[in-house]
């Protein structure tokens, strides 16, 4: 038998997953821009750290929380547009941020925003989904991942030019979406349709409990990056302090990631997950009290990413595994209801921050890990199917 079909087949797996790994890089990194705008943008419009907050909340209820919907019309309508175009919407609302009047404006952009990350994600995922191999599915989620912590890593760098400079980082979105259009294949799902209530029973068993790990997990980590800016301020840093440290924490997402896929498929999902936030909890609450001043931050910082989201691309693998006929939908649930719930969670964090002050709002934060490793520990090893579908 000739392996020619084999190696073309491999090859245009390698070319799909690229090409919507670097639309995850640019949608992500325009999302990473929202959170060290926020001392500018509290700046222009004279608003509180908590309203702030709500422009996170706002976007991951469009971007997140809707997602499994998303996912649906994925799985009834095909993911070719989904995936090449979502991100060119999250750029049109995120990088025209400075040039709206008012702050109910400000909120539609960023809900705009929002819905185009939200069409992204499923279809994505999905996609590196049914062109990865059996044997390496969690490296491959993990690269997938791993592109849109490097694209986290590189909005404070487009966020630190001001609010001014931002729309020319629209055209890069764009221009990776004509990409990306042009070489995913236009799949649609050869599985039956469903009804809601089929779609509604996906969310069941231990996938109710991965969730809910994923949305404390996701909580902590958010919380974190919500007062990070507010922090650091408050401790007399500035714009390149607060830059690089975020640079660092996304770099060290997509290493973490990387390395948390490659140990799942050696060492099981679930140990992996149970493993990694476990650690990270005494490490997250003493970089809350360090600061760039001190030779132990960046590291400290780079070392607690990577513990905190090598649990990332895993849950999403996991979440396929528990419902391998609808791995668009599995993923929505992972990449988006879990951080849309947590992401309007962070709301509450700004308010206790208004209350107190920021590190103690992070600090009740990262706690929220405690829970997290007790539902990490009530999950099941998921079977490696052969074949995931949606």
């Amino acid at each position: 038998m000739s392996t020619l079909p084999i190696q073309r087949t491999a090859y245009n797996g390698v070319v799909i997953a690229t090409a919507v790994t670097l639309g995850h890089l640019i949608n992500d990194a325009y999302g990473a821009m929202l959170t060290p705008l926020g001392p500018a943008l509290q700046s222009k419009f004279g608003v509180s750290i908590a309203a702030i907050t709500l422009l996170a909340s706002i976007f991951s209820l469009t971007s997140s929380v809707l997602q499994p919907l998303l996912g649906v019309l994925g799985e009834r309508v095909g993911s070719r547009a989904m995936a090449a175009f979502g991100p060119v919407f999250t750029g049109v609302g995120l990088t025209l941020l400075g040039s709206v009047p008012w702050f109910g404006a400000l909120s539609v952009m960023v809900a705009v925003a929002g819905f185009g990350s939200g069409f992204f994600h499923p279809a994505g995922a999905a996609y590196v989904a049914r062109s990865s191999p059996p044997s390496r599915r969690g490296l491959w989620a993990s690269l997938f991942s791993a592109g849109g912590t490097a694209g986290m890593a590189l909005g404070p760098v487009f966020a630190s030019g001001g609010l001014t400079h931002l729309p020319v980082y629209g055209l890069i979105g764009v221009v990776i979406g004509l990409i990306s259009y042009a070489v995913t294949p236009d799949h649609r799902p050869t599985a039956r349709r469903l009804s809601v209530r089929d779609y509604a029973s996906i969310f069941r068993g231990p996938m109710v409990t991965l969730w809910g790990m994923a949305v404390l997990r996701s909580l902590a980590s958010s919380g974190y990056g919500a007062m990070l800016p507010f922090i650091l301020i408050a401790r007399g840093y500035g714009v390149r302090e607060l830059t690089v440290t975020l640079v660092v924490f996304a770099v060290a997402s997509a290493v973490g990631g990387i390395v948390g896929g490659i140990l799942s498929d050696r060492l099981g999902r679930v140990r992996v997950l149970r493993s990694a936030i476990l650690t990270v909890l005494p490490l997250f609450a003493l970089l809350i009290y360090s600061n760039p001043g001190q030779w132990w931050f960046y590291p400290l910082t780079f070392l607690v990413g990577s513990l905190v989201n090598a649990s990332i691309p895993v849950g999403v693998v996991t979440a396929q595994e528990y419902a391998p006929g609808h791995v668009a939908v599995a993923s929505s649930i992972m990449m988006g209801f879990s951080w849309g719930v947590s992401g309007m969670l962070v709301f509450f964090v700004g308010l206790l921050a208004d209350v107190t002050n920021p590190a103690t709002a992070a600090l009740c934060a990262v706690l929220l890990l405690l829970p997290s490793v007790y539902l990490a520990y009530r999950l099941p090893e998921p079977v490696k199917s052969e074949r995931l579908v949606s």
